[in-house]
This record gives structure tokens, sequence and C-alpha cells, in this order.
């Protein structure tokens, strides 16, 4: 478990108040029937901006506080334990390549608007079912993209867009050669299909930078993933107490003590891989890349596992959908296979260490 300073544990704190305070569940039911365009509350995300959230990687000297992708991961934690329907991750991976990138207009720019808030960036990478960055086919020649992204978190209300072409990673804004295609996912969040043609890009690196900025995406996934995991074994936990069959609790029955406890302890070593991860990358470590897939292929078994017996021992009230176990359950299914499932990131971290 990561050794937290005093600043880190206040901003834990404080997200996981406002979290329970005015994004508790029933906040994203209410989203999700409304099912506005963005595909988040926009007045919550403002209240994230007016807190400085959206701006925890983005530089000082941009109007962000800098403080660390491992303070970014705890904000995520506690907003995944609520499903809270937000754009702080995809925004926050944007940020991290324009801040990261070559590019001192597009820091000039941009920074500020997303360090207070104003605008929703998102990163495009995948141009097929399943994560591969490897295959990219769009293009980008005399800082004009052309090209088709599947499946682009906030992808229906963001104003910047991160891009990966061939040749690296290029930064795209406005709504001229840019074509939305609204994506209806299990986790009702925002997903679209965003086709390029033609779009003014600026460059903010190589294939190189690409890489980097899927890993930092990849580690805040798994943060929010964390947060969904303990948040569904804690309920599922509460529920074996309360619920009495033949006579006694759930809780006093041996063979359902053995599955909570094989829970806890998976949820232990994810949360000491994806801090692991977040540490790595605040760092700056030689290995954050394998580090960063460890996280995520222990994240989704964790969650996977967590989720999946969230249902089975709530028995059929975790069925309907008058319960918050589906609305995990489908979450966890999406993120699972953003930025590549586990075995995917099995057999990266395999490649990455020679085999």
């Amino acid at each position: 478990m990561a050794v937290l300073n005093d600043e880190q544990t206040m901003l834990r704190d404080m997200a996981r108040e406002w979290a329970d305070n005015e994004a508790p569940v029933s906040a994203f039911r209410r989203v999700r029937n409304a099912a506005p365009a963005a595909g988040y509350d926009a007045a919550a995300w403002a209240q994230m901006g007016e807190m400085g959230w959206a701006g925890i990687v983005v530089p000082e000297e941009f109007g962000g506080s800098a403080f660390g992708y491992l303070s970014l991961g705890m904000v995520l934690e506690q907003l995944g334990r609520n499903l809270t329907a937000s754009p702080l991750a995809s925004t926050a991976a944007a940020a991290a390549a324009i801040a990261l990138g070559t590019s001192e207009a597009a820091k000039r720019d941009w920074l500020p608007r997303i360090a207070a808030g104003e605008i929703v960036a998102t990163l495009a990478v995948d141009e097929g079912p399943v994560h591969d960055p490897a295959r990219i086919a769009t293009v980008a020649v005399g800082g004009v993209l052309s090209g088709t992204k599947q499946f682009v978190a906030e992808g229906d209300s963001a104003q910047a867009f991160v891009v990966a072409a061939s040749n690296g990673l290029y930064l795209v804004t406005g709504d001229e050669g840019v074509t939305r295609s609204a994506r209806h996912m299990a986790d009702s969040r925002s997903h679209a299909q965003v086709a390029f043609d033609g779009a003014a890009a600026e460059k903010l690196g190589g294939p190189e930078l690409t890489a980097q900025v899927i890993d930092l995406a990849t580690a805040a996934l798994s943060a929010e993933m964390l947060g969904m995991a303990e948040q569904a074994f804690a309920v599922t936990n509460d529920f074996l107490k309360q619920r009495v069959q033949f006579g006694q609790p759930l809780s006093t029955f041996q063979a359902l003590q053995h599955r909570m406890a094989k829970m806890f302890t998976e949820l232990e070593l994810m949360r000491s891989a994806v801090e692991g991860a977040l540490e790595a990358i605040d760092a700056k470590r030689s290995d954050t890349d394998q580090a960063v897939s460890l996280a995520k292929a222990i994240a989704s078994d964790t969650l996977h596992l967590v989720s999946r017996e969230m249902i089975q021992l709530h028995g059929g009230i975790g069925m309907t959908d008058e319960h918050d176990a589906g609305l995990y359950l489908k979450r966890a299914r999406v993120l699972e296979t953003m930025w590549g499932n586990a075995a995917f990131h099995r057999e990266r971290f395999a490649r990455l260490n020679g085999y």
C-alpha cells in the first residue's frame, strides 16, 4: 500500500466525502435514465474543476497542481466506488499527452482550460474491436489527419482529441473534419466512433509518446477499477452479514466465508499493483510499462471476480435493475477491455521481460 503524505491524504478524504455526498450510485442512475448526450452530469464536472481535480496532472505553470498520478488515481478510485460518470480520466490522459508533448502552443492554449475544468478532452487510439496500438492506420500528413477511431470514451462531448496516428500523437480541436457517431454500451457511459477526414492536427510527439500516454491512461483506468472492486466487495460483505437464511446470517456459512476471503486477498494484491504502477509513473521508473501491464492484468481479473461474485452472492435480487450489482458488472466488463484486457497485458508483461 502506498504511503501518502498529508496533502494526498486530505485529497483522498475530500474525494471520498464528495463522492458519497454529491455523487452516490443513485446520481449515476439519474444520469443513465436522463441519457444526456455528453454521458455525464455537467454540473458535477464543473464542481470537479472548481476543486482542482481536472488539473492534478497539469504543470503549475499552466494552472494545474502537478500533484502526480498517484493523487489522480486516489480521486479516480473514490469516483469509481460510486460509478460516478465523469470525463476526468479521459481528460487527464489527454492533458498528460499535451503536457509531455513538444508543442508549446498546445500547452499554452489548452492546458489552462483543461485545468480549470472548462473543456473535456480525450484520447483516441484504437481502430478495431480490441486494443491493439500496433495496428494504427490513421495518417497525418502536412498537419492534416485522417482515420477512424472506435469506442472513444467521452467522444460525444470532447472539445479536444489527442489522436494516435501511425507516426505519433496529434492534437485535433474543433469539429471541422470530425464526425462523431454515438455507441451505446452496456455501462451507459459516453463512447463514440470518431471519424477524422482531413482534420487540422498539431503534432505532439512520436510513437514513443503514444506508448507512454497509453500507459498513463491504463494506470488511471486501473485506479477506477480498484474503487469499483472495493465497493462491490463491501456491499456484498454487508449483505451477507444482514441476510438471514436457515435461521442464521449468510456470513456464518463457511463456504461463503472462503469466497469472501479469496476476494479480500485478491483485492489487497490489486491495490498493491495499481498503486505500484501509479508510483512508478511519478518516479519516472524505467520499468513503468511493466508495472502498468501488471496492474491492468490484475485489476481486470480481480474486478471480474468481485463483480461476478457480487451478482451470485446477492442471489435473485442481484439480477434485478433495482439493485446496484448489475451496474457494477456492466461497467466492469467495459473497463476490462479498455486499453487491453488481462490476456493482452499478461502477454505484454512477458514480452517486456524477454519471454
